[in-house]
């Protein structure tokens, strides 16, 4: 009988996680906008060397593996230099960036505008709890940051310029959004230099971890919600994503993989990658 419930709630669960996609903005790029055009040659240096330091000094793994923020550690002055960061990012006109140095700008800062909304609101047990009103799901469509004239959320920099310009899924182990189930923050800045060597590690690192890729007790598949979010961004049907994520499984999750017929199920963990909730 409890199997049998279980089989019922499926399509249940499926459709839950497809209307939580339906509410994400599509990869569209805005009318006017102009920020993603590139240098043809490196151009403006930029200095993350502020915000490397940040986060080596905050971000630690728990027991698990995941990167958690010491946030309620912050000194006020790291606090006023991480604020400089934002200001001197903001100050940077991206078009004269080349593609890579572009990625990596934007990468950066997505993630220290999310650290810096969680500051601001600090205690929180999840990002979601920041809303700006009664039908606000949290502070990802509240304008925060000023670049070359035009004022942009965290869903402007992800989903109208990163997704639809850069045509790279492995965004999505980058972008961080301060929740346990999400990609670990990683514990310096991103860099033009080593985009490459550091997409392929974020990649291999989730999908090998239970929060991108598990089976569960009856042996079950289970995914992140990362894979049914942003679908189209790793393959055109659920069958291309379970294709896709074997090219970065270890082998035992791969031969596991290529036995499994279809997604069990979606999940996601909403909680505050807080360093102080890790024990």
């Amino acid at each position: 009988m409890k199997k049998l419930l279980i089989v019922m709630l499926l399509p249940l669960l499926a459709a839950c996680a497809s209307v939580e996609r339906l509410a994400l903005p599509a990869p569209k790029v805005l009318p006017g906008q102009t920020l993603t055009r590139f240098a043809s040659a490196p151009g403006q240096r930029l200095d993350h060397q502020d915000w490397s330091a940040f986060l080596s000094r905050y971000v630690a793994p728990d027991a698990m593996g995941v990167n958690r923020v010491a946030y309620g550690q912050v000194t006020p002055a790291d606090r006023v230099r991480l604020d400089g960061y934002l200001t001197d990012l903001q100050a940077v006109d991206p078009t004269r960036l080349t593609r890579d140095q572009q990625l990596a700008y934007w990468i950066n800062l997505y993630n220290a505008v999310t650290v810096v909304v969680v500051l601001d609101n600090y205690p929180v047990t999840s990002i979601r709890v920041i809303k700006d009103g009664p039908l606000s799901i949290g502070p990802w469509n509240r304008p925060l940051v000023q670049v070359a004239g035009q004022t942009l959320s965290l869903n402007d920099i992800e989903h109208r310029i990163i997704r639809p310009t850069f045509d790279e899924p492995r965004i999505h182990y980058a972008l961080n959004c301060a929740a346990v189930g999400c990609p670990n923050l990683m514990d310096r800045a991103w860099q033009a230099e080593t985009l490459e060597r550091d997409f392929a590690a974020a990649e291999r690192a989730y999908i090998n971890d239970p929060r991108g890729v598990r089976f569960d007790d009856r042996g079950g598949l289970i995914l992140s919600k990362i894979y049914i979010w942003f679908q189209e961004d790793f393959g055109p049907n659920e069958q291309a994503v379970l294709d896709y994520l074997q090219t970065a499984a270890d082998p035992e999750l791969r031969a596991r993989l290529q036995n499994a017929a279809r997604v069990k199920g979606y999940k996601y963990n909403w909680a505050l990658n807080d360093a102080a909730a890790a024990f």
